[in-house]
């Protein structure tokens, strides 16, 4: 092995570290696609993560800066195809070699950035443009990988891809609604207020979850087979959290973060087991 591509394979793993570390759900879900998938997926997450710790987590340095350099970072390796940041290395990668639009990671970082703003709350159209920076376009660069540059293919998925990222972090933003609004000070359902979330409110934004769901399910269902059954499991990870949020009153989210427990982890894989060997997803 030369030392260019020791470099690429110790680059791939430090992604693949980052998976691991900060989502066991993800990354299990991950390691059921297709081998040569899973790398260029880390490399994905690997980069939109650094740049959400950086939003949510880093609270005793400059924010802004850090963002700004990341982002400058982040572009500098697209554009040199190199990187001495591991995880920027891996990303470049599968940019150019999935054909990522570079669209896809400015309107990322748009909302990383909005996340910086402190705002209370959306309106309607800035929640929409938050979604789909933070979530629906991370859908469609993994969507690029799974596709291998058939934009055809592409074009007839990113509607359901878009609708899966969405769903992914609506079901996220009730999950920490409790840490958002008490630790970060924000909330991002539009004309949020604390001392009206109740039944009525949950239910409007539960409404609205089920149909990107429906719409996801659609959409995995005619994924190439070396995807589908990685992205079904996801699927039905936050489906599952989906369905335990929907069970759980408006105070009690407020209080706390809802979870599934691993041992519900590990049936969910088991039964999408059964249901891809059957053929029935």
């Amino acid at each position: 092995m030369n030392n260019v591509i020791m470099y690429d394979h110790v680059a791939g793993n430090c992604s693949k570290s980052v998976a691991r570390a900060y989502s066991t759900s993800f990354f299990s879900a991950i390691n059921l696609l297709r081998k040569d998938l899973r790398t260029p997926v880390c490399a994905i997450y690997g980069m939109v993560r650094l740049a959400d710790e950086i939003v949510d987590t880093f609270h005793d340095h400059d924010k802004k800066t850090l963002l700004k350099h990341f982002k400058e970072d982040t572009f500098r390796a697209i554009d040199d195809k190199i990187s001495l940041n591991p995880i920027l290395q891996s990303f470049q990668q599968t940019v150019h070699q999935y054909q990522i639009d570079r669209e896809l990671i400015v309107a990322f970082f748009n909302s990383m950035e909005t996340d910086l703003d402190q705002q209370s709350c959306f309106t309607q159209a800035e929640y929409q443009q938050y979604i789909y920076g933070s979530a629906e376009v991370v859908g469609l660069m993994c969507l690029s990988v799974f596709c291998k540059g058939n934009k055809k293919q592409f074009e007839t998925l990113k509607g359901y891809a878009r609708a899966l990222g969405a769903a992914f972090q609506k079901i996220n933003f009730l999950r920490d609604l409790q840490s958002d609004v008490d630790d970060l000070e924000r909330a991002y359902f539009p004309d949020f207020q604390k001392n009206r979330f109740d039944e009525f409110e949950k239910q409007k934004i539960e409404d609205d979850i089920e149909e990107d769901f429906k719409m996801a399910y659609k959409g995995i269902k005619l994924l190439p087979l070396s995807a589908r059954f990685g992205v079904y499991v996801a699927y039905k990870y936050y489906l599952a959290l989906f369905k335990k949020v929907k069970r759980t009153h408006p105070q009690v989210i407020l209080a706390k973060r809802i979870r599934i427990s691993n041992h519900m982890k590990l049936v969910i894989v088991c039964k999408a087991g059964l249901r891809n060997q059957l053929n029935l997803i």
